[in-house]
């Protein structure tokens, strides 16, 4: 057996953020959000294949999603909890209001959620 601790490389008052290498798939995202944090408010151009889609995987707890496409002002909101996919197209505007603790998996490296990223709003 095999034991390696996962340390955050971001912690705020909204939780904690780690990156995890994965030997077969490369580079993920742990996000751990505490309740009434708000993470997201920004979206993806799908210039980096893991941001087209963008695919979050919540783990556990309950949240808000609200999104819409960058050039409608109709936002959506549908309040989910995990385990469950989330995939996010390229151009779609997304926040996440964690009601609950919550902990994601992004199947994205950090340096590819920076290079494809646009915030508004």
């Amino acid at each position: 057996m095999k034991i390696v601790a996962i340390e955050p490389f971001s912690q705020d008052d909204r939780g904690s953020v780690a990156e995890y290498y994965h030997e077969r798939t490369g580079f993920h995202l742990l996000v751990f959000t505490k309740a009434g944090a708000v993470r997201g408010r920004h979206y993806h151009a799908g210039n980096s294949i893991s941001k087209n889609p963008e695919i979050i995987i919540l783990v556990s707890g309950t949240c808000t999603i609200n999104w819409r496409n960058v050039n409608e002002k109709n936002v959506i909101t549908e309040t989910i909890s995990g385990p469950a996919k989330i995939e996010i197209a390229p151009y779609e505007w997304h926040e996440f209001i964690a009601v609950t603790d919550c902990s994601m998996v992004e199947l994205n490296s950090l340096s590819e959620h920076i290079a494809d990223t646009i915030h508004d709003g």
